[in-house]
């Protein structure tokens, strides 16, 4: 639900309420502890537990043998198996973040962050995010965000967020240091603030002080990755594997067009990147 409130017209609503969980590769366990209803509404569901199943809708494109579907926009029945479940029993003091940096908030303080820039407040933008899943590595982009030195800031989007969302950066020129763009899906928001930098520059994107460091986990992250390669963005960072497409051949087309390189560690990749 995170990225909900980042929305005005869903935000104006009071019963829009906070977020639970994490990335879709946690789900097993924390649906099993959510005490209430669950309306799945994108791909990512997995195999459903039996402790959870009754309790368990999916709506849209998603769906599952023997669990409830929401063809219509009915939710009666969710609604009414939530008024049968007891909830959390007391409430707990959850952390804070921040979330809606899409393009529309960013761009709205773009002179700000130009001014940074050029008075050398901010020295670099990370856009760090994509997909997450269970395999070990992923620890490298909590590692990175964290490592970052205090004078850059971070974009985010997509699932990989939740591998460092919860983290206090702190700010840069009363800039958060840490800017949630949104879901995987707005990867458009993230290419249309960096267009608009470039604008403001008066310089093309490759030259900006910005570097793409992509967590893969293929589906759309395929559709992005093109898409960023057709808009001629190079010196992308990706991993902790690469893409299944990519043989050898294809690596080295990769490479030797757009510069595309595997990640290798925090430490290193900041000092290659920062000079």
């Amino acid at each position: 639900m995170l990225p909900c409130h980042g929305y005005p017209e869903l935000k104006k609503y009071s019963h829009l309420y906070g977020h639970y969980g994490t990335a879709w590769q946690n789900q097993q366990r924390e649906f099993a502890e959510f005490p209430g209803a669950i309306v799945m509404t994108t791909n990512c569901l997995m195999p459903p537990k039996d402790s959870y199943r009754k309790n368990l809708f999916t709506a849209g494109p998603v769906g599952w043998p023997g669990i409830a579907h929401i063809s219509t926009r009915d939710f009666s029945p969710a609604i009414k198996r939530t008024l049968e479940l007891p909830g959390f029993s007391e409430d707990k003091e959850g952390k804070k973040v921040y979330t809606g940096f899409a393009r529309n908030a960013i761009l709205s303080v773009a002179d700000k962050v130009v001014e940074a820039v050029k008075a050398g407040k901010i020295r670099h933008f990370f856009l760090v995010g994509g997909c997450d899943g269970a395999k070990p590595g992923r620890n490298y982009y909590t590692d990175f965000v964290e490592k970052a030195p205090k004078d850059t800031v971070i974009l985010t989007l997509a699932c990989g967020k939740f591998r460092f969302f919860d983290k206090d950066l702190g700010s840069v020129n009363g800039i958060p240091r840490l800017l949630d763009v949104g879901q995987c899906n707005d990867a458009y928001s993230a290419i249309q603030i960096a267009l608009a930098l470039a604008k403001a520059f008066n310089c093309n994107v490759n030259d900006l002080p910005l570097s793409i460091i992509l967590s893969w986990f293929e589906q759309k992250a395929v559709a992005i990755l093109l898409t960023l390669l057709y808009l001629g963005i190079r010196d992308i960072r990706l991993g902790p594997t690469l893409p299944a497409f990519i043989s050898p051949k294809v690596l080295d087309v990769l490479v030797k067009n757009f510069e595309l390189k595997p990640i290798s560690t925090p430490e290193e990749d900041l000092k290659a990147i920062l000079g």
